[in-house]
């Protein structure tokens, strides 16, 4: 596995990938517990070969792998936030507070600032959104939908046991 230090990878880095690097990293997005045996048959290359490959790549920082909830298989709802607010820094530290907000974008354009959150009730989701950002004198508009479907596996973190909430709010966020 890499050693957890994030780093921009560049487009001519991301170029510079080859077939076979490629196909390595198709096979182990299809299934993340395939050894290197299986893939060095599929691609036609030996194990140590891969298992050097895989750990370029992951040196690199292209190649990560996350254990997570399938959100599309999970008994959960599901919501995007889009804000806009003059300081979407701030608005990326209280998503990295709360465990229900999954991630946070920011973009260009009349929102610049859009947050994933999970919940397993909408009035909870709607607590979050109301007391994060709503109620944000920093925070000029927020929209919040809930997305009723997912059309492929979407596998993200989620702490489903709330260990790790560091919010204001506390037990609120996930009474």
């Amino acid at each position: 596995m890499s050693s957890g230090v994030k780093k921009n990878i560049s487009s001519n880095e991301m170029a510079n990938l080859d077939d076979i690097d490629k196909e390595i990293m198709k096979l182990l997005q299809i299934n993340p517990s395939m050894t290197h045996t299986e893939i060095s048959t599929r691609v036609d290359r030996s194990q140590p070969t891969v298992g050097l490959r895989i750990k370029k790549l992951e040196d690199m920082g292209v190649l990560q792998f996350q254990a997570g909830i399938n959100i599309k298989v999970a008994d959960l709802f599901i919501a995007r936030a889009e804000i806009q607010t003059k300081n979407p820094t701030e608005v990326l530290k209280i998503v990295e507070k709360c465990p229900f907000m999954l991630n946070a974008f920011r973009l260009s354009g009349s929102t610049n600032v859009s947050v994933i959150l999970v919940n397993s009730s909408i009035d909870h989701l709607d607590y979050i959104v109301n007391h994060h950002f709503r109620k944000n004198p920093h925070i000029y508009s927020t929209h919040m939908d809930i997305i009723t479907d997912v059309a492929k596996d979407f596998v993200l973190p989620l702490d489903v046991a709330c260990e790790n909430c560091n919010c204001e709010i506390g037990f609120k966020c996930h009474a």
